[in-house]
Parts: C-alpha cells; structure tokens; sequence
C-alpha cells in the first residue's frame, strides 16, 4: 500500500481587530497623519498606534504609497483591457500581463472576459506597439477589447473605509488638508531633488522628510519643502494599499453602464458618490461609463445592480463581472491577503 501524500494545509488567513480596522480606516482620511496625532484620534496610546502600524506593514498586510498623477507618468491615456483566454489558458495569460509594467491593475473574472486590466503606457513606451503588438502576441490569448480611459470621475485614493465617526474623519481632514499650488503638468518642471522625492514618496507616502533627507543628501528643510510642493500641486497624492478581504470586502467587481448621452454627467455624479465605487470612468466603447467596485458579498453586489444601477435615470443597459483574483493593483502585485513586490521605475525621466 502506498503511502499517502502529505496533506497539504493552508496558512491561517490574517485578521484585524477593531484597532487595526481603526487604523486602517484613519489612514484612509489623512494617510500622512503623524503617529501621536493618529493615536489620539483613533483613541490608543501612541505606542500602540506605532506597534500596530508597523505589524501591519512588516506582515505585508497595509501599505501607503504615493500615486503620481498619471498625466505626469504616461505616455497616452490609460486603457481599460477585456481579455478574453483559450480555455485553461488565463492563469498564463494573467502571468505573463504581470511581466508587463505598464498594466497597472490586474484581476482574473468570471465572465465573457475571464480577465480585466488597465494599462498605463509609461513614459517611453509606445501605446500602440502595447496594444496591437505585444499583449495580443501573449500565448493563450483570444481576443482583446481595448476600451480608452477619457476621464476619471473617482479614482482609488479618493476611496475611504468608511468606519470612524464624524468628529474623527474631520479631525484628520485637517492633518489631509494642503494648501493647494498651481498644478504640475509635466514632470521636467520638477527638479532633480523633487524628482527623486516623488520616488520615494511612491515608495512610502508616510516617508518623512528627515528620511528623504538622508536618502538624498540634503537637509530635512529641503526636503520638507520638496515633499510640499508635491503633494501641494497634486503631483503625488498619498494612498493605503491594502486587499479589500480584510476590511470586509470579499467580492470585487467591474461594472460598465450604457446611459442616455445626456445623462452620463448625472450618472457619474451619483456613482463618484456611492461608498462601494472605488474607480468611476468615462470610456470610450458602447458603455460610456466604467466602474470598478468593493463588495461585502453577492448579496451587495445584487442589490447594487438591482437598487442602485436600476434607479439611474436613462440607463440603457448593463455588464457586470465578480473578480476571482485580484493580481496587481496600483502596480503592487498581491500575495493571497498580502501584498507583494512593488512595479520598478514605473516614474521615469
């Protein structure tokens, strides 16, 4: 009789507690808030508001990173991509998207489309080589509809984890708020310090300007004021990284909406509302408009569709898809419940 193969067991999903999940939602409002300040507001002592931090980090389960404005980091507008595989061949397909470093976010469906991404052609490459040349030329794949992103309603870092009380999200709106500059709008009016300073914030959004300093060999002063112009022009814009599961968002989902012409601004006012959208688009396309969403379960998602969508006003139709597996976002490739390797150079010269 041969011996059984050794059963394999799965490690234990992590969890968050209500500190945690406090935590998490706070750095959703202001994700640059200093320690002490968060501590307070969350109601924890300092020590550990910085031990919980730092667990979250060290365990790969919460990240704050720095999202450029991508007008300053793209080469053309985004692309929306619906990917269709030959049976048995997504999972390679996906792969081999992931080599990819300009697809940005990455997640394999259930659907006509067994896999959804977007692509950011980076500075340097060439939008059209990408999309008519080396992504159909990726083994397994089907067929491609390649759908221009033309404006964003809502994009993921205006998202918020919607658990604190009213006095606590306006306590740290005041540590969010910058005074506003004249926009930044093409990456050579920074200069080198500012350039390598918005590297490092999108490395570490929580990055302090002593470290930067360090980094870089100028004063905390200097740095200071470079992390300062960034964020004050909307160069960089802080953002948590964190895998929906874990705060309680099981299920995610793609949804585009054929609407009336005349009623697509008012579509996309009320959906940029909602707390379940994460991203909200004008694309090009049948369906004008694009979403990308966070759910508790099926059951969420259904009476969103049902309740929600089915109120617009000229809605012509609907498609939705529920994500099996999300594998990158915001350029941050995803390891189960946690996070992984961060894309390199995605800001280039």
């Amino acid at each position: 009789m041969q011996p059984s193969a050794p059963r394999v067991v799965a490690p234990p999903s992590p969890r968050l507690d209500g500190t945690d999940l406090d935590l998490v939602a706070a750095l959703h409002v202001a994700p640059r808030v200093p320690t002490a300040a968060l501590a307070d507001i969350i109601g924890v002592p300092t020590s550990t508001a910085s031990r919980r931090l730092a667990r979250l980090q060290d365990d790969r389960l919460l990240r704050v990173v720095g999202r450029a404005a991508w007008q300053l980091i793209t080469s053309s507008n985004p692309f929306e991509l619906w990917i269709t595989s030959a049976p048995g061949q997504s999972r390679a397909v996906l792969a081999a998207l992931l080599e990819i470093p300009d697809v940005q976010f990455v997640i394999h469906t259930s659907g006509p489309a067994d896999i959804y991404a977007n692509l950011f052609p980076l500075r340097g490459s060439d939008h059209e080589e990408l999309l008519a040349a080396r992504i159909p030329s990726i083994p397994g794949i089907r067929a491609i509809d390649s759908r221009m992103i033309l404006e964003p309603a809502k994009v993921g870092q205006s998202w918020r984890f919607e658990r604190l009380d009213d006095d606590q999200v306006r306590a740290l709106e005041e540590h969010a708020a910058v005074e506003p500059e004249t926009p930044v709008l093409d990456l050579d009016e920074l200069s080198e310090l500012e350039f390598q300073t918005m590297r490092e914030l999108s490395v570490n959004g929580r990055v302090s300007a002593a470290e930067v300093g360090r980094t870089l060999g100028v004063s905390p002063s200097t740095a200071a004021r470079a992390i300062r112009r960034l964020l004050a022009t909307g160069a960089v814009t802080p953002r948590v990284e964190i895998q929906p599961d874990l705060i309680g968002y099981a299920l995610n989902a793609i949804v585009t909406i054929d609407v009336r012409p005349r009623d697509i601004r008012g579509t996309l006012d009320t959906l940029a509302a909602h707390p379940n959208v994460r991203l909200l688009s004008t694309v090009t396309g049948d369906s004008p408009v694009s979403l990308a969403g966070v759910f508790q379960g099926p059951e969420a998602l259904a009476r969103f569709l049902r309740d929600d969508l089915g109120a617009l006003p000229g809605l012509r139709s609907m498609s939705s898809v529920a994500g099996l597996r999300l594998a990158r976002r915001y350029w941050i490739d995803r390891d189960g419940m946690r996070l992984g390797d961060q894309v390199p150079d995605v800001i280039r010269r």
